[in-house]
């Protein structure tokens, strides 16, 4: 059972959005949620579930997207098990990933939800779409790519010198990671990596060295294995990334479109793999309106 309230919340800002917790086999997963949910249309109701990159937190989530998402639907950001303020050691695989994610929707009581999944994120919805179709009613795939995707499996290589550099050059590796070397790209960086401290107050945990180096095996894992039939994937799904991501290369991301029924593809010029971070300005409404038709 929940602990959780699902009544509706009390602020209108990711950075004031409460910490929460829901129980499920023991494993104590964090949240946050934010939303005026009595004030939403048919479809804003349905739980917009944001699912984040390697490494992430909670605070990892951009409040601008989240804000504005969160103007006309309900949103819930999650911790994955192991990561952050969630409990439990941090799986290996992205099947394990996706089970938590589709036992978590359901202790929270949703028959059913839009995912929107970022990098990692991405590799978890698209699983989730496969084992639970019935759960999930539109899907928002950023910065991914599917099993056995062209360079995927080399994440960990092409990250580790960027990581480096982020320490030597006392600069977080996500200016390098995400971001191209443009005056656009640093510009951008920069811009997203403020936005991240915006939340002063109850922030959450880093991951630890042990729980990073495990969500890495599962992108390598996610990386190598067959690929899958996502063909049988018919509900709408947005596809979207930069044209020089580094990280889940941005062929990935057109493969995906490709094998989708029922997709549409967005690519951001001048921009890498967090495409949607620094055109969060144009993504969003694209989001909101895909979320609506």
């Amino acid at each position: 059972m929940t602990n959780a309230s699902i009544t509706s919340a009390s602020t209108n800002h990711y950075r004031d959005a409460r910490n929460r917790f829901v129980t499920v086999d023991n494993i104590r997963f964090a949240y946050r949620e934010l939303g005026a949910y009595r004030e939403l249309g048919p479809h804003g109701g349905t739980p917009l579930v944001l699912l984040n990159h390697w490494g992430a937190v909670l605070d990892n989530f951009d409040p601008r997207i989240v804000d504005r998402l969160a103007a006309s639907h309900r949103v819930i950001a999650l911790d994955y098990r192991g990561i952050g303020l969630s409990g439990g050691l941090a799986p290996v695989t992205i099947d394990e990933m996706a089970s938590d994610v589709i036992a978590v929707i359901s202790t929270l009581g949703f028959a059913t939800v839009d995912l929107l999944g970022f990098s990692l994120g991405g590799f978890v919805a698209q699983d989730i779409a496969l084992k639970a179709p019935g759960r999930v009613r539109k899907l928002i795939l950023t910065g991914t790519g599917p099993a056995g995707g062209t360079g995927i499996a080399r994440v960990g290589a092409v990250s580790w010198p960027l990581i480096l550099k982020g320490l030597l050059t006392l600069r977080d590796p996500k200016t390098y990671l995400f971001f191209t070397s443009t005056p656009n790209g640093r510009r951008a960086a920069k811009d997203f990596l403020a936005r991240l401290k915006e939340r002063q107050l109850d922030r959450d945990k880093d991951p630890t060295p042990r729980a990073f180096l495990r969500q890495l095996s599962a992108i390598r894992a996610w990386g190598r294995q067959a690929p899958q039939d996502l063909s049988q994937i018919n509900i709408p799904v947005l596809v979207a990334n930069g044209d020089s991501d580094i990280m889940v290369p941005t062929s990935n991301s057109r493969d995906l479109a490709r094998r989708l029924p029922n997709a549409e593809l967005v690519i951001y010029t001048d921009a890498g793999h967090g495409g949607i971070f620094q055109y969060h300005a144009e993504f969003v409404p694209k989001a909101l309106a895909f979320l609506a038709a």
